[in-house]
């Protein structure tokens, strides 16, 4: 019995440092944050105001945030698209594949994962330069001066610009997550795939990505909540949420409206929407997601 005790304080000695770290750094400023978007409040005074849940009111009736929203979903579904399918699609040439260089490809697209943000920045800011960018350079060279655009400039456009920036960024991480899954699933099974004639397509289908199916439901997560965090850094670095408030998004839209125009209270409430969003979103593409887990 004793020693079951001690064996009990010890565990708890352990996780107490983590427990504790874990409410302050994040329990408690979460339901500070939900505490506060009761309050009407500026960001550097004193003074507060209860006014419930008029800021939420507010929010729904606000067309610069609703715009956000959709724009923040339209970046969310199509790099989560984008990225899991180009990453899947690498990670199988790369692991499969029979060709020279592939360590070489390996390190080439995991690059941009470690740069800087404001470096990244920096990089798709020159590429597209309307003037002496490498893509109307090169869209020109080719013959298709029709192509060319304002890529930072348009409305239409400028989203979309941001977008595949996103993409570019990602891919190399989830790549070499799904690599993993699929260097561990046995050669036999390629094998016995091969001898009942079965095509590479047909064996990636049946095959590889049923047994990768757990590795794509985990970064699915990923996707969502590093979605939105990115998405603010690189509209924030790229646009700052122009031309005419075409690249706003949530975190973009709250940071302005908390530490710009001092409503400290709207913009945490902003915060609360965004927290929900991004938990019942994950929730649901967690549901949906589901399946019978193969073994290998």
């Amino acid at each position: 019995m004793n020693r079951a005790k001690s064996q009990r304080r010890f565990v708890l000695a352990c996780l107490a440092p983590a427990v504790i770290l874990v409410a302050i750094f994040i329990f408690y400023p979460t339901i500070n944050v939900f505490k506060m978007s009761l309050f009407r409040m500026g960001a550097i005074t004193n003074t507060s105001e209860f006014v419930g849940l008029s800021n939420f009111k507010t929010l729904m009736e606000d067309k610069n945030f609703l715009e956000a929203m959709q724009n923040t979903i339209l970046i969310i579904v199509l790099v989560m698209i984008c990225t899991i399918v180009l990453a899947i699609l690498f990670a199988a040439l790369l692991s499969r594949g029979k060709f020279k260089g592939k360590n070489f490809f390996r390190v080439i697209f995991y690059i941009p994962n470690i740069l800087s943000i404001v470096v990244i920045g920096g990089i798709f800011g020159a590429i597209y330069d309307p003037s002496n960018g490498l893509l109307n350079t090169f869209l020109e060279a080719i013959h298709l001066d029709g192509l060319t655009h304002k890529w930072m400039g348009e409305p239409d456009i400028v989203i979309y610009s941001v977008i595949f920036a996103l993409v570019w960024q990602a891919i190399g991480y989830y790549m070499v997550m799904y690599m993993s899954g699929m260097s561990a699933i046995p050669e036999d099974l390629y094998e016995a795939a091969s001898l009942d004639g079965s095509s590479e397509i047909h064996t990636f289908f049946s095959v590889t990505l049923p047994l990768i199916w757990t590795n794509i439901r985990t970064t699915l997560t990923f996707y969502i909540i590093s979605t939105i965090n990115l998405s603010f850094l690189f509209v924030q670095i790229m646009t700052d949420g122009g031309p005419n408030g075409k690249t706003e998004v949530f975190l973009n839209y709250m940071y302005k409206q908390a530490y710009g125009n001092g409503a400290y209270g709207y913009g945490m409430a902003i915060g609360v929407v965004v927290f929900l969003f991004s938990f019942i979103l994950a929730a649901i593409v967690n549901k949906i997601t589901d399946r019978e887990v193969y073994e290998m």
